[in-house]
């Protein structure tokens, strides 16, 4: 694809990846926050399972979105940017898609720590990542849900500020770029 072709925007897919992104961790949050709190004999129930489904659907979409990612060209960036808003952007699109990558593998490190099958909607199961309780994974829960709830909601909050602050404030065209149909 050629940069004219993308000069004023993401592409469909691009939008579409991202937006579906979203939505994802949105439902995760729900889930989370509504599920009963795991300790060392609680067995995975329906809220656990949908939790666990939607953490390998994420994972699914971060990596053909990261693919599509690095085989499509971005448009270039809007006029007039400070270079510090186009490093911190940067900085924060690496930060979110590594976390895309680390929150669903630690969280599914968790589960087969605790024994737990990951089976995806019922559809098939995937493998364990780590023995039953391991030795040494006892920790992924904890840092899963650290990095979850403070890490991934501020940089989450931080990158839609941005955007609101582009659209509100400096009255660009950054936002609207990723807008679907705009």
């Amino acid at each position: 694809m050629s940069i004219s072709e993308n000069a004023l925007g993401y592409t469909g897919t691009a939008k579409a990846l991202h937006w579906t992104i979203v939505t994802l961790l949105i439902v995760q949050f729900v889930l989370s926050w509504t599920m009963p709190e795991i300790h060392r004999d609680t067995k995975p129930e329906t809220l656990i399972n949908l939790h666990l489904s939607f953490g390998a659907l994420t994972l699914g979409v971060a990596i053909i979105r990261l693919t599509w990612r690095a085989t499509h060209a971005e448009p270039p960036p809007e006029d007039g940017l400070p270079p510090w808003q186009l490093q911190s952007a940067r900085v924060m699109h690496w930060l979110l898609y590594g976390l895309l990558f680390v929150l669903p593998i630690l969280g599914w490190i968790n589960a087969s720590y605790r024994g737990f099958a990951v089976s995806v909607f019922g559809l098939f199961e995937l493998p364990k990542l780590v023995a039953t309780r391991a030795p040494g994974f006892g920790w992924t829960g904890d840092v899963h849900g650290l990095l979850a709830n403070y890490l991934m909601l501020t940089l989450g909050g931080l990158h839609v500020a941005a955007g609101l602050y582009h659209y509100f404030i400096r009255r660009d065209r950054v936002l609207q770029r990723m807008l679907p149909g705009a």
